[in-house]
C-alpha cells in the first residue's frame, strides 16, 4: 500500500493534486476499467520517464495476456528524445521508389559517441491499411525510424508504441508487399530537421546520394 501511495503522490506532487484526486481522475479519465495494480503498473512507468498521461504522452492500452500496456505516443518519444542529457540532435534520409516512398532512417547523435545511431524502416514492414498511413505515409514512416533510434540510442524500456501495442488487433490486417525493384532505387533525399516541429529542409548531395548514383550508374552499364 506504501508502493502505491508513493508512486501516486510523486505524480500527484507534479500536477499539484492531492493523490486521491489523481487515483480519482485517472481512473474515471484515462483507466475506466484498470485494477489498482494495473494503475499501479502504470504510474510507475510515467514517473520513470516523466511522461504526462493527460497530455497523452503515454497512456494505458490492453495487453495481449491480460493486464495493460504503457504506450508512449509519438509526442512522448520526441519529449524523451529532447530531455535526455545526452541527445545532440537528428536527422532523416529518405528513399522513394517509383515516386513513392520507400524508406527513412534516422540517425540520432549522441554526445558522448563519436557515431550516430541509425535505424532504417521500410514502408513494407510499417505500413497498415490505416487513414494516417495512407495519408501521409512519409511522416509515419519517419515516426517509426524516430522511435526505433530512440531505443537504440538511450535504451528506453518497458514502453511501446502505439502500433505494437495494437498489433494482437492489426495483426491479422495483411501488410502490403513491395515487389523486389526492378530499377535502382531512387536518389535519396536528405532530410535536416533543426527541432521535430521544424519544417524539413532538403540539403545538398551528401554522400549516400552520391553512392547511390554510382551504383545506379553501374547497374545501368551491365
Amino acid at each position: 500500500m506504501s508502493q502505491k501511495i508513493s508512486a501516486l503522490a510523486v505524480m500527484a506532487s507534479k500536477y499539484s493534486v492531492e493523490p486521491s484526486k489523481l487515483l480519482e481522475t485517472l481512473k474515471a479519465t484515462l483507466m475506466p476499467k484498470a485494477t489498482n495494480e494495473e494503475l499501479l503498473a502504470f504510474v510507475v512507468v510515467a514517473n520513470r520517464y516523466g511522461l504526462n498521461p493527460f497530455t497523452r504522452e503515454i497512456y494505458a492500452f490492453p495487453g495481449r495476456s491480460g493486464g495493460i500496456t504503457p504506450v508512449v505516443s509519438v509526442d512522448g518519444w520526441i519529449h524523451l528524445m529532447n530531455s535526455h542529457s545526452e541527445f545532440d540532435g537528428i536527422n532523416f534520409t529518405a528513399a522513394d521508389l517509383d515516386g513513392k516512398p520507400y524508406s527513412v532512417t534516422a540517425r540520432i547523435h549522441v554526445k558522448t559517441r563519436s557515431h550516430p545511431v541509425e535505424v532504417t524502416e521500410y514502408l513494407s514492414e510499417c505500413a497498415l491499411p490505416t487513414q494516417p498511413w495512407k495519408s501521409h505515409p512519409r511522416r509515419m514512416l519517419r515516426h517509426k525510424a524516430l522511435i526505433q533510434a530512440a531505443r537504440l540510442a538511450f535504451g528506453f524500456s518497458g514502453i511501446s508504441d502505439e502500433e505494437e501495442a495494437g498489433g494482437s488487433i492489426t495483426a491479422a490486417i495483411p501488410r502490403p508487399v513491395f515487389a523486389a525493384p526492378t530499377e535502382p532505387v531512387a536518389p535519396v533525399v536528405d532530410i535536416v530537421a533543426d527541432n521535430l516541429t521544424g519544417a524539413e529542409v532538403p540539403v545538398t548531395e551528401t554522400a549516400e546520394q552520391r553512392f547511390a548514383a554510382a551504383m545506379a550508374e553501374k547497374a545501368a552499364r551491365e
